[in-house]
């Protein structure tokens, strides 16, 4: 298993659907981790943006090879925890279930519903056993970070929401875009949970800045169907956006974190430490070793 590499406090970003690279990234190079959950989507992109140390992550892989399905989230989170990422960055292309949330616009989503059915979302279990709290799934103060940015550079947001998140890889039928509708959500996607869940155990202030690409499949009077060419069209014009974001927020986000999500472990983990078996004690011991020896 590799160690961790650099320092702490790095910034990740998770770039996914149209953002597979950050090319303001000075001194970059690449690392290329393996970890006790298998291999991450990609090597990680690191580099310094406005003299912070960031990691870059293509959540799909560069050329968008893996489906949402096949990503493999907790190496992903994994490898940033060893990296000393201490805050991700999440972008995300994401379907508007909302009649104001219009394609083009920018959503900072502070809520999630799970209704992904086949992948792994935690890193415990085989021994070990805890629970984190997830009332509120994202760090408060990068959100914040996320809402200022916006504004300063006089984009289209949406300030909070609920972020609805699918297995895919199909897109909603008409009737679960109704019901999600019914919910009162506000975006569709098929990823940012995942990464949200296990960003929370890995002690990593985790938010979403989800692209509004299309009305999902719910706008009958326009017959607006879900495509991929679409989609593409649409991202384009917000990718660049959502580095300008990326950019703003880095250069204004403190160097400490003042949040909770630093010690979201403590008091979560109820195995006796004397029954966790020293396997599982090695392979957790980025995430675990604050709380359990």
């Amino acid at each position: 298993m590799a160690e961790a590499e650099g320092e702490s406090g790095r910034i990740g970003v998770i770039g996914g659907s149209g953002l597979y690279e950050m090319p303001d990234l000075l001194d970059v190079e690449e690392t290329t981790l393996d970890t006790p959950f298998g291999s991450p989507s990609d090597s990680y992109v690191l580099g310094c943006l406005g003299g912070r140390p960031m990691a870059f992550l293509a959540r799909h892989g560069r050329g968008h090879v893996l489906m949402p399905t096949e990503v493999n989230f907790r190496a992903n989170i994994y490898g940033m925890k060893l990296l000393g990422v201490e805050r991700i960055l999440s972008v995300s292309a994401v379907g508007s279930l909302k009649e104001d949330i219009h394609p083009s616009d920018i959503v900072f989503p502070d809520q999630f519903i799970d209704r992904t059915t086949k992948r792994a979302s935690t890193f415990f279990g085989g021994g070990i056993v805890g629970h984190v709290a997830l009332a509120h799934p994202t760090c408060g103060e990068v959100h914040q970070a996320y809402l200022n940015a916006a504004k300063e550079l006089g984009f289209p947001f949406h300030a909070g929401g609920s972020y609805v998140c699918i297995e895919g890889p199909q897109f909603s039928t008409r009737a679960e875009s109704f019901l999600y509708r019914s919910w009162g959500v506000s975006v569709i996607g098929m990823t940012n949970v995942t990464e949200a869940k296990l960003a929370r155990e890995a002690e990593i202030c985790f938010a979403t800045v989800a692209l509004v690409t299309d009305y999902d499949c719910w706008r009958e009077e326009e017959d607006l169907h879900v495509s991929t060419e679409a989609i593409i069209a649409v991202l384009q014009q917000n990718v660049e956006r959502a580095r300008q974001i990326i950019r703003e927020v880095v250069a204004h986000l403190p160097e400490s974190r003042s949040c909770a999500c630093g010690h979201a472990l403590e008091g979560a983990i109820l195995t006796s430490p004397d029954r966790i078996p020293a396997e599982v004690k090695e392979r957790l011991r980025p995430l675990i070793e604050k709380y359990v020896h």
